[in-house]
């Protein structure tokens, strides 16, 4: 009897354990997954996100020309660090003027690039069969008229009761032969200027006296001189209204304009 007893017992134990096993080991334990630790994120912004997009200009003066001559391109950029322009002429300085003497037909292409992105613009420069004629063309006067219109001539301005050039009314005109001596055909006229004080007679004579120095200097500069006419208004057409100092010397000056 014993021994039929033992069985059921030893039975009931191995059930047992097998019981505690299984509730024990049959659920796996996840791997715990740390987490992520945040990303540190700058309080500022990169200099490139809040840095001006550059912008910059092209133009040149002819854009028609005939094949053999010059024009003059003529650019401008802000918020830039490197300009670029095609067509042969390579890196320039961010703003400047460059002569150049296409033989066919040329789009000038800018490509400024700073911290803020990139910027282009282009001018064409149009080239025709050279005249044989010496035929001074309307465009030739338009071009000219606006350059002197857009501000590529430069007035010169004269101290009270002067003549006389100062330094930087002879930089202006060291800038204004350049341009004049593109249109070779094209006659000017020079005007002398003055402001309202003295006489009528008086600032006539001054006037002409401005007008007459202004030319002098531009055909040492290499201008055809035949090209060049001079006249006086004295103190007849102000170019700016007032009795101020500061009109006064805007209207002591030798203005430019084309003869038609």
């Amino acid at each position: 009897m014993r021994h039929f007893q033992l069985v059921p017992l030893k039975l009931l134990c191995f059930v047992t354990v097998v019981l505690i096993s299984s509730s024990c080991g049959g659920k796996q334990t996840r791997p715990v997954t740390p987490m992520p630790t945040p990303s540190s994120t700058r309080t500022g912004t990169s200099p490139s996100s809040d840095a001006p997009a550059p912008t910059v200009d092209i133009d040149a003066l002819p854009t028609t020309m005939q094949r053999g001559d010059q024009t003059t391109l003529t650019w401008q950029t802000t918020d830039t660090s490197s300009l670029v322009i095609d067509s042969g002429v390579g890196n320039v300085e961010e703003s400047g003027s460059m002569i150049v003497a296409p033989l066919e037909s040329t789009t000038y292409t800018a490509t400024a690039m700073g911290p803020g992105g990139g910027a282009k613009a282009s001018t064409r420069v149009t080239v025709v069969p050279r005249s044989n004629d010496g035929t001074i063309t309307s465009t030739d006067l338009d071009n000219l008229q606006r350059a002197i219109d857009e501000g590529q001539v430069k007035h010169v301005f004269f101290p009270y009761d002067k003549a006389q050039l100062t330094a930087e009314a002879k930089r202006n005109l060291a800038v204004n032969a350049r341009v004049f001596q593109q249109f070779e055909q094209v006659s000017i006229v020079i005007e002398g200027h003055c402001d309202e004080r003295g006489t009528e007679e008086y600032n006539l004579a001054l006037g002409d006296r401005r007008a007459q120095a202004t030319k002098n200097y531009l055909v040492e500069l290499g201008v055809q001189g035949s090209l060049l006419k001079t006249i006086s208004f004295g103190e007849e057409r102000p170019f700016a209204p007032g009795h101020t100092e500061a009109a006064f010397r805007q209207n002591r000056r030798a203005h430019f304009i084309v003869s038609r």
